[in-house]
C-alpha cells in the first residue's frame, strides 16, 4: 500500500515582540549613539595619525617630564620657604606682643602721673583759696569754680537705659540722628539734664561723682558718654546741690525736664528722681584756666 509522501512539518516563525523602549525611539538613539558622528570620526583619525594621549616621540616625553620635575620643585621650594619663615614670623609676632605690653605699662605709669599732678594741682587751689583770707567772695569763688568739695540739700536723678534698647519709634528725630539704637542713653541727653538743672537754680552738680565746672564737656565717645574725657558708665547719677524740693519742681516743670519724661513715655530710657536733705559733692579734678586773667582794681591784668 502506497502511503501518502509525508510533507514536513511547518514550524510557526515566532513573532517578534518590540522592545520596551520602542516608544522612546529619541532617547534610544541619544543612548546609542551617545557620540556624534562627526566627532567620532575626528577622534578616530586623530587616533590614526598618532596624535593624542600621551606623547610619543622621545622629545615630547623629555619635555613633560621636565615640566613635571619643574612643577615639584616649585611645589617644594615654596613648602621649604614656608617651613623656614614659619619661625621668623613667630618671633616678629612675640616681639609685636611685648612692644605692645611695654607701651601698655608706659601709658598706665603716664595716666597715673597725670592724675597725680592732677590732685596736686586740685590742693594747690584749695589751698590758695583757702589762703585768700577767709571771705565770703574767696569760699563763693572756690565752690562756684568746683575747685572745693561742697554738701547741702538738693536732689538726686538717675538716669539709665532701657531695658529693651532697640525700643524706638520710626520718624521720630531721635531715630534718624545716626544712633541704630535709641533706647540708650546719649551724650546730648545728660546735656540738657545738665543744663536744666543749671536753669533751674542748681548751685554744684556731678555726675557718678565727677564734678561739673563751668569747663565741663559732655561728649560722646562711641557709644561711651565722656565727662572731662573720663567715661562714664550706666546707670548715670546726677546730683544736683540746691534749694531741694524747689529745684525740683521747677526743673520737672522745666523744657529739659519734659524732654526727660519723653524719652521715658517713648523709649523707655528709665529715670528716677529724689529730694535729697544732704548731698556731698567732691570737688573737680582739676580747674586749668589757661587764657583769662582776672583784672585789678586799677583795671590792669
Amino acid at each position: 500500500m502506497c502511503g501518502m509522501p509525508q510533507q514536513p512539518p511547518v514550524r510557526s516563525t515566532p513573532q517578534r515582540l518590540p522592545r520596551p523602549d520602542a516608544s522612546m525611539s529619541l532617547l534610544t538613539n541619544v543612548m546609542d549613539h551617545s557620540l556624534d558622528d562627526g566627532y567620532a570620526e575626528a577622534a578616530a583619525r586623530k587616533k590614526a595619525d598618532g596624535e593624542g594621549g600621551l606623547p610619543k616621540t622621545l622629545r615630547a616625553k623629555l619635555g613633560l617630564a621636565v615640566g613635571l620635575v619643574l612643577a615639584a620643585l616649585v611645589v617644594t621650594v615654596g613648602a621649604a620657604q614656608a617651613r623656614v619663615a614659619a619661625p621668623v614670623v613667630a618671633k616678629e609676632r612675640e616681639e609685636l606682643i611685648d612692644r605692645i605690653d611695654r607701651e601698655t605699662e608706659a601709658a598706665d605709669r603716664l595716666e597715673d602721673q597725670v592724675d597725680e599732678l592732677r590732685a596736686d594741682v586740685s590742693a594747690r587751689q584749695r589751698e590758695a583759696i583757702g589762703h585768700g583770707g577767709g571771705s565770703e567772695r574767696s569760699e563763693l569763688v572756690g565752690i562756684l569754680s568746683g575747685a572745693v568739695a561742697v554738701q547741702g540739700p538738693g536732689l538726686k536723678l538717675v538716669v539709665d537705659d532701657a531695658k529693651d534698647t532697640s525700643a524706638g519709634g520710626d520718624g521720630d528725630p531721635r531715630s534718624t540722628s545716626g544712633f541704630s539704637d535709641t533706647g540708650r542713653v546719649r551724650d546730648r541727653d545728660m546735656q540738657r539734664v545738665v543744663n536744666g538743672l543749671w536753669e533751674s537754680g542748681a548751685e554744684a552738680i556731678s555726675i557718678n561723682g565727677q564734678r561739673l565746672t563751668a569747663l565741663s564737656a559732655i561728649r560722646a565717645a562711641g557709644d561711651a558718654i565722656l565727662v572731662d574725657n573720663r567715661p562714664l558708665v550706666p546707670p548715670y547719677t546726677v546730683l544736683a546741690v540746691g534749694d531741694g524740693q524747689g529745684l525740683s519742681d521747677r526743673f520737672q516743670n522745666s523744657a529739659d525736664g519734659l524732654y526727660l519724661h519723653a524719652l521715658q513715655e517713648n523709649y523707655g530710657i528709665r529715670t528716677a528722681i529724689s529730694v535729697e536733705d544732704d548731698l556731698r559733692l567732691p570737688a573737680a579734678p582739676s580747674v586749668i584756666v589757661r587764657t583769662a586773667q582776672p583784672i585789678s582794681e586799677k583795671g590792669t591784668s
